[in-house]
């Protein structure tokens, strides 16, 4: 008996081992060690996700900016530099959200068409940061050190080419003078102004226009030279925002409210082409207004259709390839180590901005097709009615 007691202890401990030796099929399984845990998984963006340059653009709901989208893409294609373009739809929060996407892209430089030229400065400056060099396209950034060039238009030159035009054209005197700007977001929105009110405003002075439609400009009408402030208070007042609704409104509010001796043979001066457009329709319409003088810029197909059918009296043709190569030129010399060429330098508050200033020329009807056409900007058969 007591050999039999003790076999059955030994087969119960042997027993008793082998289950504390066999591990069940629900246990976790130990995970195995293989040396390479401490080695985390690389932040940096794939070859095929890498940026050079990164273009920032302020909307796609104007045609200008789809264009430049296009000539962006094309004028990089022949470059051994890779580049996305994303649009901030008008909103300074997702033009920052773009900017960051394209840091983490690893974007060595960035092309930014600010949508509103102060608030942009956090954009810049969180490019700035990372090493990258900005570029201001077409709007100055203002209010930041973080703008290392600007390539542009003058627009001082554009404003001026504007007022000429309706200066040239306006006989005699007290002729009805309604002014309209673009947002005052917008830097550019002011140089614009500036530059007309150059040309327009000693012509005020002398009795040749009269203003129409603002009490701000009226009561500086005898200042040559205006403060910002000073251009503030009239742009607040005619300011368009660039949307052409918002243009339509204030037109008609302005017909309204104006006598019929204000209207008869009227001289307008529009900030852009679409704007111009919805201007010149409200204008056209009023039973009191006999003819009208109107400007614009940009020479939008639509525009360009209005001048040949005698809708819109001008545009200031800014010629976007000429601005894109510019901008292209400059990002990839910078690429390249070296230091781009300037013309000149913009004051953005703080700094002076080094810039690229690309010439701009006057359209109307007597040079739409040698300008526009045959100079290959646009294909005759877009529009119709050319001689």
């Amino acid at each position: 008996m007591k050999k039999l007691l003790a076999m059955l202890l030994v087969l119960t401990m042997t027993l008793s081992l082998v289950a504390c030796g066999t591990q069940t099929a629900d246990q976790p399984k130990e995970p195995e060690t293989t040396g390479s845990e401490s080695t985390a998984p690389s932040e940096e963006p794939s070859s095929s996700n890498t940026v050079d340059v990164g273009i920032v653009l302020p909307t796609k709901d104007e045609p200008r900016w789809i264009q430049d989208e296009t000539r962006f893409k094309d004028a990089l294609r022949s470059t051994d530099y890779s580049v996305e373009v994303l649009f901030s739809q008008g909103d300074s929060a997702k033009e920052k959200q773009n900017v960051e996407a394209l840091i983490a892209k690893g974007m060595k430089v960035l092309i930014i068409c600010a949508h509103d030229g102060a608030a942009a400065a956090a954009a810049a400056e969180a490019a700035k940061a990372e090493g990258v060099t900005v570029i201001a396209y077409d709007r100055l950034i203002n209010g930041t050190e973080a703008v290392d060039y600007y390539v542009t238009f003058d627009s001082i030159a554009v404003g001026e080419a504007m007022g000429q035009y309706l200066a040239d054209r306006a006989e005699g005197k007290g002729n009805p003078l309604y002014l309209y700007a673009g947002a005052a977001s917008d830097n550019n929105a002011f140089l614009f102004f500036e530059g007309a009110w150059n040309v327009l405003q000693p012509k005020i002075a002398d009795g040749t226009f009269v203003i129409k439609n603002s009490s701000e400009a009226v009561a500086l009408q005898n200042k040559a030279t205006l403060t910002r402030d000073e251009m503030a208070k009239i742009i607040g007042q005619v300011t368009t925002n660039w949307d052409f609704n918002e243009a339509k409104n204030k037109a008609e509010a302005h017909l309204t409210a104006a006598k019929k001796a204000d209207k008869g043979d009227v001289f307008i001066l529009a900030p852009n082409d679409g704007t111009a457009r919805s201007i010149a329709d409200t204008f056209a319409a009023d039973p009191d207004v006999t003819s009208y003088v109107i400007t614009g810029q940009d020479a939008e197909k639509a525009s360009v259709q209005y001048i040949i059918d005698g809708k819109q009296s001008m545009t200031v043709f800014k010629d976007v390839r000429t601005l894109v190569n510019d901008a292209i030129n400059m990002a990839v010399t910078i690429l390249k180590g070296e230091t781009p060429e300037t013309t000149g330098a913009y004051n953005n508050g703080v700094i002076d901005v080094k810039a690229k200033q690309t010439d701009v020329i006057v359209v109307d009807k007597t040079n739409v097709k040698s300008a526009l056409i045959d100079s290959g900007y646009y294909p005759a058969s877009e529009f119709t009615g050319l001689n």
